[in-house]
């Protein structure tokens, strides 16, 4: 039938792989190992279908990796660096610093990068305080006080999503300049210096040595990842989103995308539910080549 490359080993890049593999399709999913994503750094997930009981984020990911290795699916630990077309212009071709990955179909679901601080404590501290999603994690911090890391669109969204359930939210900055802030939150736009806790986020202190008490810091320093490959092939982007249609296919055909680099929901249902359209979709895309 035909070969299909899935970049990003989350919920929605396996949950294509499987969709794509039990429709018959050869399939190799390429993630940068180690290097996890959102999921991977999430504390605990408890609002997920069929889990009795809460599981750490790096769990669910191994679970899903493992399952689908079980069905014969090709997992790469590899960074990409290139998406283009073949040498035929028929198919694609994904390039790292030291390998070469062809297929007739891809499906990009390597999610929406967050980018991130050499901030002493900040990589230590994650899934111990240091969250990268709101949505996910606000209902852990009820009546504490938080903090948002960054200035942008993405950071200032975060910020309102957390607004109802901590006691205190603030937005640090670390020297830019904020857009509109919600109602209701601090803006610190000092340079931070360093995180600090034992077991969990206690404190952060700033450049000037000023030191702020705060139980956990959510980092929303923007997007990018999944949609940096995208551009190369020239698929279109809607607010610094891969744009795809109800099948999850982009305007370049056989290339489709799933999970938070098409915006949304950033949640794993919504991820699990799109890398499983997009699957479907690449295979009858394969057929109809065939």
């Amino acid at each position: 039938m035909g070969k299909v490359l899935i970049l990003g080993a989350g919920p929605a890049g396996v949950s294509a792989a499987l969709y794509a593999k039990r429709g018959g399709a050869e399939v190799t999913v390429v993630y940068k190992g180690n290097d996890t994503g959102a999921l991977g750094k999430a504390e605990l997930i408890q609002n997920y279908y069929g889990l009795e009981k809460a599981v750490s984020g790096e769990e669910l990911e191994r679970r899903g990796i493992e399952g689908a290795k079980a069905l014969g699916i090709d997992f790469v630990e590899d960074e990409l660096v290139e998406l283009g077309y073949g040498d035929d212009f028929k198919s694609f071709k994904a390039k790292s610093a030291k390998a070469e990955y062809r297929a007739e179909a891809v499906i990009i679901a390597a999610g929406a990068s967050r980018r991130s601080l050499p901030l002493p404590g900040l990589k230590e501290l994650e899934g111990h305080g240091v969250s990268y999603c709101a949505t996910c994690d606000a209902f852990f911090y009820k009546g504490k006080t938080v903090a948002v890391l960054g200035a942008g669109d993405y950071a200032l969204h975060e910020a309102e999503v957390l607004l109802p359930h901590a006691a205190k939210v603030y937005l640090f900055t670390n020297g830019e300049e904020a857009g509109k802030v919600p109602a209701g939150v601090e803006v610190i736009p000092g340079k931070l210096a360093s995180l600090q806790g034992t077991d969990r986020v206690e404190k952060t202190v700033f450049a000037d040595g000023r030191e702020l008490p705060l139980d956990g810091l959510f980092v929303a320093l923007g997007t990018a990842g999944s949609t940096e490959l995208a551009r190369k092939l020239g698929v279109m982007l809607e607010g610094g989103n891969i744009k795809v249609d109800g099948q999850m296919a982009t305007n370049v055909p056989g290339i489709f995308a799933a999970g938070d680099c098409t915006g949304g929901l950033l949640q794993i249902a919504k991820a699990v539910y799109q890398g499983a359209e997009a699957g479907l979709a690449a295979v009858k895309f394969l057929r109809g080549k065939a």
